[in-house]
């Protein structure tokens, strides 16, 4: 079994460079024949390598990197018959789908080590038009301030910068007129964003899609409507304690398979795929059920947050008593 680790280099403080070779130790520790390749600065260098080897039948591919990193390698394997199973070693700012997998992201040697364990999810990918996602999807004056914050800031300060640098911009946030058609309704009006999230792990935080299931065919709508910057305030602050925004009435908050966005009277609206500027709306937004395979720390995760139909029947059963220990454990805390 062959196995390709596409790293970038410059994601967050450069701690890939020096690691190379103790990664790829341990992906052939786990049995594959290992490879690495630095991407450049030319545009979808991961992507084109990632559906490159794809194409010559490499059986893993290894995403090394930021959430846009990994962005480009399922862009470039997506559309393909024949996928390779992927692995993710967060090395960048937020790397929110790596918080969702549970995979540590503070040193990516142990980040590597989560292949050795053997567990894997089928997951949902999203596609947009074109393109695809594997976290979120969003519109809306609140999501372009992103688009504001200098890569500098974001390897040097981390989650900080989108902190630092919303703060300073959310005065400027204003709403867009937007029409938004889901499965079980439609939203026509001025709404300061939306996000599609297909994990709990947005932006850093999660508790936005605070009910998510990894893998189980719907994406977590979440529809901000018209907001002044006090109410923004507020809602960042029920986020922050549980995830209670969606009980808010400036909030839509439903599961969706398929959800199609306009902007209304000519307004330009774009569209961020998992953090990258992904075109401007009219788009389609569809889930691809079980698209992928990936590597994860399935015993970290809470069983509220996988498609348990997903799993083997030994891992689930084994999931459910891990489960189940855990709440006696703290049951016998609470006497």
């Amino acid at each position: 079994m062959r196995a390709r680790l596409i790293y970038n280099p410059t994601s967050g403080h450069e701690t890939m460079n020096s690691n190379v070779g103790d990664i790829l130790n341990i992906i052939e520790k786990a049995g594959y024949e290992a490879s690495a390749y630095r991407t450049t600065p030319k545009k979808n260098s991961a992507q084109n390598e990632a559906r490159r080897v794809a194409k010559e039948g490499f059986e893993l591919i290894v995403a090394a990197g930021g959430d846009g990193t990994i962005n480009e390698v399922v862009n470039g394997i997506a559309d393909l018959d024949k996928r390779p199973e992927l692995a993710i070693i967060p090395a960048g700012t937020t790397n929110d789908y790596a918080r969702a997998l549970k995979i540590p992201r503070d040193d990516v040697v142990e980040a590597a080590k989560i292949i050795l364990k053997g567990q894997k999810l089928p997951v949902d990918i999203g596609q947009a038009g074109e393109k695809y996602f594997i976290n979120i999807a969003g519109g809306g004056s609140m999501t372009e301030l992103t688009y504001e914050v200098p890569s500098a800031y974001k390897s040097i300060l981390g989650y900080l910068a989108y902190l630092v640098k919303g703060a300073e911009l959310l005065p400027r946030v204003s709403p867009v007129d937007m029409h938004i058609e889901y499965d079980d309704g439609v939203f026509d009006g001025k709404a300061t964003m939306f996000l599609i999230g297909l994990t709990n792990s947005i932006g850093g935080m999660e508790q936005i899609a605070p009910d998510s299931v990894i893998g189980d065919g719907t994406f977590s709508l979440i529809i901000v409507k018209e907001t002044n910057l006090r109410d923004l305030v507020h809602l960042i602050a029920l986020v922050l304690n549980g995830g209670r925004h969606v009980y808010n009435p400036k909030v839509i908050y439903t599961k969706t398979k398929k959800i199609s966005v306009h902007a209304n009277d000519g307004n330009r609206l774009m569209v961020n795929l998992d953090g990258e500027y992904g075109g401007d709306a009219p788009m389609v937004f569809t889930n691809l059920h079980n698209h992928l395979k990936i590597y994860a720390d399935v015993d970290s995760i809470p069983l509220k947050a996988i498609d348990t139909s997903t799993l083997s029947e030994k891992d689930a059963g084994e999931k459910i008593i891990e489960e189940e220990k855990n709440l006696d454990d703290d049951e016998k805390e609470d006497k």
